[in-house]
């Protein structure tokens, strides 16, 4: 059987520096081009319409919960997923989940569920900056893989919402899909670096208008 990526993760989540992974701290920016808006209705709209209609229902469940301030919290997500996959309910997986052509195994323990939400929690940690704390949710979301379904697409939407929660979105987001892999904390701080320029850039547009 292969490495349980999900606790190769945990490790590397307490290895990276997320304190230092982001120096920009931003403040709210309302950019001219809703890039997730135009990531759904563009690119996802031209291979799959229904997905591109239940990603942008997702998207704006999860708005309106940052607009009132709510955390990420599992009770948020499984409504934001049910939304994305278009179904009444959905449950936790039940058992091992694989992905990249199985070569990334994430284990299940009675543990699992519990450790995910303290994660989540984390996504309101001051201390942290920002796009840090934005990229680190999205590599909780990839890594725990909390739904049999969808948990790239969950991933992409936990990211916005913590930007959101501080008033800041981006114009695009077609840099953030890449293939992300648990053993890399390069990777996580190189996420983290990217929301940071992703951020800063569309500040400067936003304000060039």
């Amino acid at each position: 059987m292969s490495d349980d990526a999900l606790t190769t993760w945990c490790k590397v989540r307490e290895q990276v520096d997320w304190s230092s992974a982001a120096s920009v701290r931003p403040a709210p920016v309302r950019p001219a081009v809703d890039g997730l808006a135009a990531w759904f209705d563009g690119p996802v709209r031209l291979r799959d319409p229904d997905r591109a209609d239940r990603l942008l229902a997702a998207m704006t469940l999860s708005r309106a919960a940052a607009s009132q301030g709510e955390p990420l919290t599992p009770t948020l997500l499984a409504g934001c997923q049910e939304l994305v996959l278009g179904v009444n309910n959905v449950s936790l997986r039940q058992g091992d989940a694989f992905a990249k052509d199985g070569r990334e195994r994430y284990g299940l323990t009675p543990h699992t569920w519990q450790d995910f939400a303290a994660c989540l929690c984390q996504s309101t940690d001051p201390s942290i900056p920002l796009p840090a704390r934005a990229a680190r949710a999205y590599l909780d979301v990839a890594f725990f893989h909390p739904y049999p379904d969808g948990n790239a697409r969950l991933a992409l939407l936990v990211l916005a919402h913590v930007l959101e929660t501080e008033g800041v979105r981006l114009d695009e987001v077609g840099p953030l899909q890449t293939t992300r892999y648990a053993d890399d904390p390069d990777g996580a701080l190189d996420l983290a670096a990217l929301v940071t320029v992703l951020i800063r850039a569309t500040q400067r547009r936003a304000t060039a208008r």
